[in-house]
């Protein structure tokens, strides 16, 4: 088992533990020529020429293992060694490498890089820890990345409906300076256009409470959402003679104005933003606004209700044996009653946002 010219060295690294183990064969020679390296019958064959100080000598050893290994080893040579892997056939620890129990003099273990049992459970749970870690990390930088792109996704839609209503604000004012009343009779001739989109975008804000992207009860923002919709696309939009109105004028005035306050809050809300100015605004101008553009809208239903009596505008008849005439301002009629019980309902609601923010501070009692 001793080479036949000059001993060589091996180094085993981690023999008894993990899949395989490598050997460093380093010949007292300044090079190998053409290595024969094999593993028959569970014995690692090495046979290889060098040149040393002493000219051309042939290096070669045979070792037989503890347990059984793969037969096929992967060497790497290099001018001064030649690296051996021999891999095991199970994973599991050995009592020693070689199967005679007195360890060949040529051998020689590297306790820099050798694991007993204990060191390698220490090593793999390290090894675990940091794959969990780099998980954990992963999953955080997802979520960190799911929620800048809500929040992006907040952002412009609120910035897109501040912009909408801000103009329809801006032009019905200045339409105002400039024609006074005249204005208030081509109101919707002006910005309807602006209204529809705006309206209709809305609905992502009741989509958005209902699917959990924003904390927004659902009920109040469909409520909203229904009775401006219905005011705007029945009521007005429906009847030409609707439209040449002034009530359209106060209607669309009074939600711009609630939305030019409400829009830049939730917009600023999105990139942690708190403008103590606009937070006072946005909980305090809708005390008197919208019950004064409930008032606006129930004064365009009541002056809806001759129009479609006359035009029979969406009225029908109840098929035989019945043959019932029902007008819409029947619909009308208990649509009135809805406004103000939803007026109530989101009237307590911003009441209690408001008492959150701006709540009497307990007195501490001495």
């Amino acid at each position: 088992m001793f080479p036949t010219s000059k001993p060589s060295v091996f180094y085993p690294f981690l023999p008894p533990s993990g899949h395989h183990f490598s050997f460093v064969s380093m010949p007292l020679c300044s090079a190998l020529l053409n290595p024969a390296i094999s593993i028959a019958e569970n014995v690692l064959h090495f046979k290889a020429q060098g040149h040393g100080a002493k000219g051309d000598n042939v290096y070669e050893f045979h070792l037989e293992f503890l347990d059984p290994v793969k037969p096929e080893p992967v060497y790497k040579l290099t001018q001064r060694q030649v690296n051996i892997t021999v891999q095991k056939k199970v994973s599991q620890w050995w009592e020693r490498l070689t199967k005679q129990e007195k360890r060949p003099l040529f051998l020689a273990p590297d306790f820099d890089r050798w694991l007993d049992e204990s060191d390698a459970e220490m090593e793999l749970r390290a090894k675990e820890e940091e794959r969990l870690n780099k998980l954990r990390m992963e999953s955080e930088g997802s979520v960190e990345t799911l929620i800048n792109m809500k929040k992006g996704y907040l952002f412009m839609y609120n910035l897109v409906q501040f912009l909408g209503f801000s103009w329809m604000f801006v032009n019905m004012t200045v339409r105002f300076f400039i024609l006074g009343k005249e204005s208030f009779y081509d109101t919707f001739h002006s910005i309807a256009d602006m209204m529809y989109f705006c309206q209709m975008l809305a609905v992502v804000e009741a989509i958005n409470a209902a699917i959990g992207v924003t904390k927004s009860p659902v009920i109040p923002s469909v409520i909203q959402l229904f009775g401006r919709n219905f005011i705007l696309f029945i009521v007005i939009g429906t009847m030409e003679e609707m439209q040449n109105k002034a009530v359209v004028f106060f209607v669309f005035y009074l939600w711009s104005t609630i939305e030019i306050f409400r829009y830049p809050y939730y917009m600023l809300s999105c990139i942690d933003m708190d403008w103590k100015v606009l937070t006072w605004l946005r909980y305090t101008v809708w005390i008197p606004l919208y019950p004064l553009g409930c008032l606006a809208e129930a004064v365009s239903v009541i002056q809806s209700i001759p129009v479609f009596n006359e035009t029979g505008r969406f009225s029908f008849t109840l098929p035989y044996p019945m043959e019932i005439k029902v007008r819409f301002s029947f619909f009308l009629q208990i649509y009135l009653i809805m406004l103000f019980l939803g007026l109530y309902i989101n009237f307590r609601h911003l009441y209690k946002q408001r008492r959150r923010h701006y709540g009497q501070k307990k007195k501490k009692i001495h």
